[in-house]
């Protein structure tokens, strides 16, 4: 079963987009890992279509808040595009249906597997605007390791930790296979 892991960065912010709308955010850099591949792939503006490609190919694409917004950041390049005919586990979307609010990847991270994220959205688009393209790379590609390990670890064990707001480390019941 090929399992692509994916996140995507982008090249503006909300408050730049009229709406804060994702579609007008745009892509700037997009990894996936496939498991078939064992491996990461990058892809820049130019690749959406390889991209998209990938994604249909997978047997389940996997993703932390990819519903809500990769796939509306993807939308402006492929409006034709049937995102809902992915076979897609959003572990956000999972976390919230559970819990009644949002969980940061971050908190799963640190509590599942005591890694923090090694940065966030706001240093990547300064990074892209730079033309600081390897580091916005890297550290989408870090997002996507890390979604992985929580995955792995949610599947593994049938829970998932995360950190309450007063910070004490909590469980949550995940099915995930």
């Amino acid at each position: 079963m090929n399992l692509v892991f994916f996140d995507l960065e982008t090249q503006k912010l909300f408050e730049e987009v009229p709406g804060r709308s994702p579609s007008e955010l745009l892509l700037a850099c997009g990894v996936t890992y496939s498991t078939d591949r064992n491996d990461f792939k990058v892809y820049w503006e130019a690749d959406v279509e390889a991209l998209l490609e990938e994604l249909r190919g997978a047997d389940r694409v996997i993703g932390f808040n990819i519903v809500q917004f990769d796939y509306e950041v993807l939308r402006r390049y492929a409006p034709r595009f049937s995102f809902g005919s992915l076979r897609t586990l959003d572990m956000l979307l999972e976390l919230r249906r559970a819990l009644s609010f949002r969980v940061p990847l971050d908190s799963l991270a640190r509590a599942c597997l005591g890694a923090s994220k090694s940065a966030g959205g706001i240093e990547s688009v300064r990074w892209f605007r730079a033309g600081e393209t390897a580091k916005v790379a890297e550290y989408c590609k870090s997002d996507v390791d890390i979604t992985r390990h929580v995955y792995e670890f949610g599947r593994d064990n049938g829970f998932v930790y995360y950190y309450s707001k007063l910070g004490s480390k909590l469980k949550v019941a995940v099915n995930w296979r």
